[in-house]
């Protein structure tokens, strides 16, 4: 099994190398409207913009930089399947302009424009990014009513075009199969607020590098691509920034396609080639390795487990889990400027596979399972890869 990365350098408001309907799922994090690092490169599209801010118009500028903005979902809508899924990370924004202090809601006006293009909004997640910071409250401390509630958290929007994708060959309900996510993993990322990404070891790039491109963590979009897209599937991010859709695409299996306008994140992406392959196996291990805490935790508490999987022999608690594969990445490599392939293994890892002696029911205890594994205990043990 291999996959294909692209990334194009320049703006996404045309993709012109995008056919329509080409691409399953879109995973993006745009500039932030009316947050200070972003206001050059708007006003670089829009000088509009520029003269705003100067004057001090707030909700002019907010409006005109989302009328930029605006150019690319519609572009996304266009290239996106039926069926696909898009997923904007989009924080809201609070500024003082003119004295003032206000809430620039970046998300409602997001989501506005893509339903009047034609998208249906499912249920958003919101993730808490909150920091301990002693002097993070805004206003005037302790009187009232000058002070202000913190904004600590960002929001996932979730659009569909169309109907509900369906898998309708063969080849096609396999490798939704193989993609199927844990029952606990169901659990914990269909929430709609995410709880749990501070102090997540799997971020790509150190505090300098994403605090000046303002990516999002790595764990983000690998849900999202797990959540909303199978094996071999095309991912975009119309703003691609550091990379880190594009990595996550290559831990999930998926193709990707990026656009970037700021040439200078190239040798960001570069730099952590050599070691996407260990990072990526490091998450797939960590998946492995809750899930046997689960089957542990849940033995305990409720006994046999009715299903295994086929594939690695332990057990799961659903029959849509019976198929589950995770691959492991072999490797990853430059093809050309802007171009990757990674491949993958098309076995189960060794490391992963045995039996659980008495945690799946016998046949005669349940005529639905398929073995009676006997336990097996990892001894693999994490790394922090960067």
């Amino acid at each position: 099994m291999k996959s294909s990365h692209k990334i194009i350098y320049r703006d996404s408001k045309k993709m012109e190398e995008l056919e329509n309907e080409s691409i399953d799922l879109i995973v993006t994090s745009p500039p932030y409207p009316m947050i200070e690092m972003w206001d050059e490169i708007f006003t670089l599209q829009n000088n509009q913009i520029g003269r705003a801010l100067k004057s001090k118009n707030g909700p002019l500028a907010f409006e005109l930089m989302n009328k930029e903005l605006d150019k690319v979902w519609s572009e996304s809508y266009r290239v996106l399947k039926e069926g696909g899924i898009a997923c904007i990370n989009i924080g809201d924004a609070t500024r003082t302009i003119n004295g003032h202090f206000a809430l620039y809601t970046s998300h409602s006006r997001i989501q506005q424009y893509a339903q009047k293009i034609g998208f249906s909004a499912l249920p958003a997640i919101l993730w808490r990014k909150q920091t301990n910071a002693p002097n993070k409250f805004m206003g005037s401390g302790m009187m009232p009513p000058g002070a202000y509630v913190t904004l600590e958290h960002e929001y996932v929007l979730i659009l569909r075009k169309g109907n509900k994708r369906e898998f309708k060959t063969h080849k096609e309900k396999m490798l939704r199969r193989e993609s199927a996510f844990f029952w606990e993993e169901r659990n914990n990322w269909f929430s709609d607020v995410w709880m749990d990404l501070k102090g997540t070891a799997q971020n790509l790039f150190d505090n300098k590098t994403r605090s000046r491109s303002a990516a999002f963590p790595f764990e983000v979009p690998y849900r999202l691509i797990t959540m909303f897209s199978v094996k071999g599937d095309t991912v975009l991010d119309p703003f691609l920034g550091i990379g880190t859709t594009m990595y996550a695409a290559i831990s999930a299996g998926r193709n990707s396609v990026g656009y970037e306008i700021d040439k200078h994140f190239h040798e960001a992406i570069l730099s952590k080639i050599p070691g996407i392959t260990a990072f990526s196996n490091n998450r797939i291990s960590e998946r492995f390795e809750k899930h046997f805490e689960f089957v542990e935790a849940q033995f305990k508490k409720r006994g046999k487990f009715k299903y295994s999987n086929c594939h690695y022999q332990f057990p799961v608690m659903t029959r849509q889990e019976t198929d589950l594969m995770i691959n492991e990445v072999i490797s990853v490599a430059q093809t050309g400027e802007g171009s990757f392939e990674a491949v993958y293994a098309d076995d189960p890892q060794s490391d992963y596979v045995g039996f659980w002696d008495g945690y799946v029911m016998s046949n005669s205890e349940n005529k639905g399972t398929v073995t009676t594994p006997r336990k097996r205990k990892s001894n693999h043990k994490q790394q922090n890869l960067f």
